[in-house]
């Protein structure tokens, strides 16, 4: 088991463009149908791989460019350490001052490396200053608790 790290910060427009957020449908429309619906599931196919929004299923993040992978670790502390030194990074643009609490972005980041130990995924999302958003995750793989059938991006051993 080792983990992947991923990061998005982009404009929230964007980040609310949900179609390019979740993974085609497994079948396509069926023959007949609205050609603008067919033309709508065929955009969703090609680009939900490659497009660099971070997917509403965490787990999706492993059919996304091997490039996308912000780093690789074997110990879930590490990945934890991570997520914590990105959102100590980002904090001070974090668009909540509630957010900006160090106890509580602790807590946080202590939560994620239990989460990450026993094997799950770990997701936070922040507003930063307007109209901003970062976006964190870790992804647990080989295999993935969620998606065992989702394949690693990187090969085992490697670092990115």
């Amino acid at each position: 088991m080792h983990h992947h790290g991923y990061l998005w910060v982009g404009a929230k427009e964007r980040f609310d463009q949900e179609a390019l957020r979740r993974p085609p449908h497994p079948e396509p429309p069926p023959a007949g149908c609205k050609p603008e619906l067919i033309q709508r599931y065929r955009e969703v196919a090609a680009e939900f791989p490659v497009v660099d929004l971070p997917p509403l299923e965490t787990a999706y993040w492993l059919v996304k460019p091997r490039s996308l992978v912000r780093g690789t670790w074997a110990e879930a502390k590490d990945a934890a350490a991570w997520v914590g030194a990105r959102v100590a990074e980002y904090a001070p643009r974090f668009a909540s001052e509630w957010e900006r609490d160090f106890a509580k972005l602790t807590v946080l980041v202590n939560s994620a490396a239990g989460k990450l130990t026993s094997g799950d995924d770990v997701a936070l999302g922040f507003y930063l200053e307007r109209p901003s958003y970062l976006s964190l995750a870790i992804v647990t793989c080989s295999p993935n608790r969620a998606r065992p059938e989702l394949m690693c991006p990187v090969e085992q051993g490697a670092t990115v």
